[in-house]
């Protein structure tokens, strides 16, 4: 199998590990690379010292491609940055904020950068920035979300159609049926974030992957879209914020009922009431916690089944 991802990354099957915060630490980074697909470092939930620890024990783990993914809201970027370069890493997918920021920068060091968006719009900014590859990420992803509310079905063909480089498509995508649609509809190659909590290695909580496995249609919701969308599982927390709205919450108000370290709180330490537990969708399709490896190969084995289906029509 051969595409532009693939080449672009070096990896075997153009299947990308969302790095998201509290679940992407080096063990699942890399035993996604070592399955064969591209394993990233969630370095949002990261100080500067423990994204330099994990990007050395990821190295030691695999000698397989993978990367780091960079929100560009972290206060010490810079440090992360700088961390990045001095260990060699290769590959950086940045997020939440303006690509022409470190674009350059990273590509002067020989670095392949990707940016995930949410719309056409800035798409076509991440592309003059001068980007290897555009993530494009639908209203169905977990966590941090894009404001439009575009779905994945609708923004892949809408941002393929406007962009020349290679597209990623993210949200929603958590089988091999899945994957085959997304690339029917233009993409090079898929971002998979909530199948891959859902597994012995990823760093989250084991309370928290019980309730994704828990999960129902319906059981996670947008909101929070005053201070920045984020799509959750509803429980405590989310029942409190709707109680906020209900009473004419301020966008003040709002960011007090949510503090510090909510995400940390719900997805890293386990409280399942008061935290902030963030998932996709497709939650609702995962049905089982199974290690990294066989999540790929099971992706892989369905994409290739029903690429032959689709071509019996």
């Amino acid at each position: 199998m051969q595409n532009g991802i693939i080449q672009l990354f070096g990896i075997e099957y153009p299947i990308i590990q969302a790095g998201m915060i509290w679940a992407s630490g080096w063990r699942l980074a890399s035993a996604v690379s070592n399955a064969g697909g591209l394993g990233l470092l969630g370095a949002g939930s990261m100080y500067p010292e423990v994204l330099e620890e994990h990007i050395i024990k990821c190295k030691k783990a695999t000698d397989k491609p993978f990367g780091v993914n960079v929100p560009m809201l972290y206060p010490d970027i810079e440090k992360l940055m700088e961390i990045i370069v001095s260990h060699g890493v290769k590959i950086v997918f940045t997020s939440a904020g303006n690509p022409k920021t470190w674009t350059g920068f990273l590509k002067e060091k020989g670095i392949t950068v990707v940016h995930v968006v949410s719309s056409v719009k800035f798409a076509l900014k991440a592309q003059e920035a001068g980007v290897d590859a555009v993530v494009a990420e639908g209203f169905e992803a977990g966590g941090h979300n894009g404001r439009d509310e575009t779905t994945t079905m609708v923004l892949i063909p809408s941002v393929k159609e406007k962009i020349t480089v290679p597209l990623i498509a993210a949200g929603g995508i958590a089988t091999g049926r899945a994957m085959l649609a997304a690339m029917v509809l233009g993409a090079d190659g898929v971002q998979v974030g909530s199948r891959f909590v859902a597994t012995p290695e990823a760093s989250s909580h084991e309370s928290f992957k019980k309730r994704v496995v828990e999960a129902q249609e319906g059981d996670t919701q947008l909101t929070l879209k005053e201070l920045a969308p984020v799509r959750l599982l509803k429980n405590k927390f989310y029942q409190d914020v709707q109680e906020a709205y209900a009473k004419g919450a301020s966008v003040d108000d709002l960011r007090t009922l949510l503090g510090r370290a909510r995400a940390k709180r719900g997805m890293f330490e386990g409280d399942m009431e008061e935290g902030e537990l963030e998932i996709g969708q497709v939650a609702g399709l995962i049905h089982a916690v199974k290690p990294a490896a066989e999540i790929v190969a099971e992706l892989m084995a369905e994409f290739q089944k029903a690429k032959l289906e689709v071509n019996g029509y």
